[in-house]
């Protein structure tokens, strides 16, 4: 083992996670193997930042773990996984292109929902009530025809 090895601490810190984290992706597969000092303490490859990274920026565009462990898994034997990759990452831009969609939509409505707000607060005198409150059960805010609230 040369002096370039990383142990757990020097890796999360090159690559701004934590020593669990690291142990996780560990467990999963995710990180290449490491070896143990006669302590008994993990060693990481160099390359583990480089790896470490390309975990944290697939997670980023949306893959899940072990979406992620099962591609480096078939990469690692040789086989091309990249038809699988562009499958993950365009389902993923599907998913948000629709959430944008509807985010615009409810955008929208908020921009109309404030207006008609403020012109209800304008009209009502100070200490009074505004009822602002109330709007909401009778014109309830949507995002892609439906209602925007808890799932």
């Amino acid at each position: 083992m040369t002096a370039s090895w990383l142990g757990p601490r020097a890796l999360a810190g090159a690559c701004g996670v934590s020593p669990d984290t690291l142990r996780h992706y560990d467990r999963l597969g995710l990180l290449p193997r490491t070896v143990r000092t006669r302590a008994g303490y993990r060693r990481f490859p160099p390359e583990s930042v480089e790896r470490v990274r390309l975990i944290q920026r697939a997670l980023t565009v949306g893959f899940t773990l072990r979406e992620l462990a099962a591609v480096l898994e078939r990469r690692e034997r040789g086989e091309p996984p990249c038809r699988r990759v562009r499958a993950l990452v365009g389902e993923r831009l599907a998913v948000l292109e629709t959430r944008l969609s509807e985010l615009t939509t409810l955008r929208d409505e908020m921009r109309r929902l404030v207006r008609d707000w403020d012109a209800r607060l304008a009209r009502t005198p100070e200490g009074q009530r505004a009822r602002l409150l109330d709007v909401l059960a009778v014109r309830p805010i949507r995002a892609d025809h439906r209602e925007v609230g808890p799932k």
